[in-house]
């Protein structure tokens, strides 16, 4: 295989797998915002979609592009730019994408970001909500909505409405260019596609989810099985056998939010500080803790006083 090959094969391949990671992040990030009010919530979205973009189109350049006699050093650097527009011209060159409007002005908004806007707050004069003020005003012209963003008095909460939206738009730009990416690979002979199984790319490419929803339905219903479970494993009494600690039942529904945000972790983690003052070992504790879910550790259902091996 020649270094060419290998570096398209195999180094591109990874790639995409980085791309798709983004991707992922940026899509969990707007499912676990509450609003669209926070500008640095705002900003980690966009800057995880515009990265992620960003780099699957460049690996589509490269397989559509490069060749073994084009001067190397020159081909690199045409690939040294934060233009989403001009690096999906390339790509257009070649293949047919078929976006609709809705999707290039998303496609221009993660440009816009990712080139001018996301700098912004280090000047003096400038509009430091821009990325957010741009985003509000998309979703508004999709949804014919008014996003609110007076607060704390009144601004629109995140639903399922945006959440799809977003998901739409970025689904319908990474599917295309990943087909493009196959069609490519397969020309030259190559499998820069594979993805690796169970990863945040696979749900991105493979599955071609863009949505949080069925990871909200699979806590919550493995929760309800470990509760009313009439048949429990090992690892189930072990958990049994750990005396729980005095949480307040009244804060249930703050506490399974836990589940779904790393904001609402934060939001009890304090509370787990304060109530492990009282425990007496915690390193024992611990230790116990540390079984559960560690896949190093085997159960054995008729013993659970001595059930870790």
């Amino acid at each position: 295989m020649r270094q060419s090959e290998f570096w398209k094969n195999f180094h591109l391949g990874t790639e995409i797998d980085i791309a798709g990671t983004f991707i992922y992040n940026g899509l969990r990030r707007l499912h676990e915002m509450e609003s669209l009010y926070h500008e640095s919530e705002v900003f980690e979205v966009l800057y995880n979609l515009a990265v992620g973009v960003e780099r699957l189109l460049k690996v589509a350049v490269i397989l559509i592009e490069h060749e073994d006699s084009v001067d190397q050093e020159a081909f690199e650097e045409s690939l040294i730019t934060h233009s989403h527009q001009e690096l999906m011209r390339r790509v257009r060159t070649k293949h047919d994408l078929k976006l609709s409007a809705p999707h290039n002005e998303f496609l221009d908004i993660l440009g816009r970001f990712y080139k001018t806007l996301r700098y912004g707050r280090y000047t003096l004069g400038a509009d430091h909500t821009a990325e957010k003020k741009l985003l509000h005003r998309y979703i508004e012209k999709c949804l014919e909505i008014k996003v609110e963003d007076d607060f704390p008095f009144q601004i629109t909460p995140n639903d399922d409405r945006i959440r799809k939206l977003i998901g739409k738009r970025v689904g319908m730009l990474t599917k295309g260019l990943y087909e493009v990416i196959v069609v490519e690979a397969t020309r030259l002979g190559i499998f820069t596609y594979e993805i690796r199984s169970d990863s945040k790319a696979e749900k991105i490419f493979v599955r071609e989810r863009f949505e949080f929803m069925a990871e909200d339905v699979l806590w919550k219903e493995l929760l309800v099985f470990f509760l009313n479970a009439q048949e429990q494993s090992g690892v189930m009494k072990f958990m049994k056998s750990i005396e729980p600690l005095p949480f307040d039942p009244e804060l249930t529904s703050e506490y399974l939010q836990c589940f779904g945000s790393e904001e609402k972790k934060l939001a009890v983690l304090d509370e787990l500080e304060s109530v492990y003052k009282d425990v007496e070992n915690v390193k024992t504790r611990l230790r116990m803790l540390d079984v559960i879910g560690n896949s190093s550790f085997s159960f054995h259902d008729d013993d659970c006083d001595d059930n870790a091996s």
